[in-house]
């Protein structure tokens, strides 16, 4: 049998990858490890193995605690998702071992058609570190996801403000103030990780078109979109359960003059969507009009 595709959904932030990566781990033809996001490349990129070393540590000490007590089945769900990073630190311990992490992620392929690992954060890599996942083997296939950019920015301002409060629910008055700084200039982070102008284009310099698809998150729940992935890695068809959302963030409506100052702040991420990929959603189309 041949090797299994190897495929990295390299975002983007708040574009349906943890929907995403649940429903391909309950493909029977793919095999993903239970940590969504491996972050290898990145932390390699930017010397921060040892803070994945801590953070994922502590995320192990965290679900072996929970295994003492849980029913027969959720601890049994627990320790195999212990061993994913007990098995993840072996390879972060050896530094810069490509090697070891495809050994990680073809662990357990078994017959499995598509093996990967979906982390937003590589769509941030320099287009070298991008060239050099590209080459990992003979079949390596990127897909990003794109959201609308209003919609994408208050999820990702919201999920932030969480973070940040005390409760870590979402104070209507926190999210308003990321969301003035992200405009300003202000929160980096934000900004980049939906500059979908900049990740295209990157991509798009080194990923052979053919091994590199684009799918709108609308898409995903009101179209083709997980037909769309299917196709392109060459395995059955799902639908997905399109009705559920991962990790969605709390209700908040974005007031209006702030609404205003986003898209009036995104339109070159339309504009250069628009001649890009040729076509932009209804919902994209509706807000770029409000413009």
């Amino acid at each position: 049998m041949a090797a299994p595709t190897l495929f990295f959904c390299v975002g983007a932030t708040k574009a349906g990858t943890s929907w995403l990566h649940e429903a391909l781990s309950d493909h029977p033809e793919c095999r993903f490890r239970s940590i969504k996001e491996l972050h290898y490349f990145d932390a390699l990129e930017h010397g921060r193995i040892a803070a994945q070393v801590s953070q994922i540590t502590a995320r192990r000490d965290d679900l072996a605690a929970r295994i003492d007590g849980a029913p027969v089945l959720k601890a049994a769900e627990l320790a195999v998702r212990v061993q994913d990073r007990n098995d993840w630190l072996s390879v972060l311990a050896k530094g810069e071992d490509i090697d070891a992490y495809q050994a990680y992620v073809m662990a357990g392929a078994g017959e499995a058609r598509v093996v990967g690992d979906v982390t937003p954060a590589y769509a941030l890599l320099p287009e070298q570190r991008l060239q050099q996942m590209a080459g990992l083997s003979g079949d390596v296939r990127f897909l990003y996801l794109l959201r609308d950019p209003i919609a994408r920015l208050w999820s990702h301002v919201r999920m932030m403000a969480a973070r940040r409060g005390p409760d870590g629910k979402v104070d209507p008055q926190r999210a308003q103030n990321i969301l003035n700084r992200t405009l300003r200039g202000d929160e980096h982070e934000i900004e980049i990780r939906g500059d979908y102008a900049a990740a295209l284009t990157r991509l798009r310099a080194v990923i052979p078109s053919d091994r590199l698809l684009c799918v709108y998150y609308e898409d995903l729940f009101d179209g083709d979109g997980m037909a769309q992935i299917c196709d392109f890695l060459s395995i059955s068809r799902i639908s997905g359960d399109g009705a559920r959302r991962v990790h969605a963030g709390a209700v908040l409506d974005m007031p209006a003059p702030l609404r205003e100052k986003a898209g009036a702040w995104l339109v070159p991420q339309y504009e250069f969507v628009a001649r890009t990929l040729g076509r932009l959603p209804l919902a994209w189309q509706a807000n770029m009009q409000g413009v």
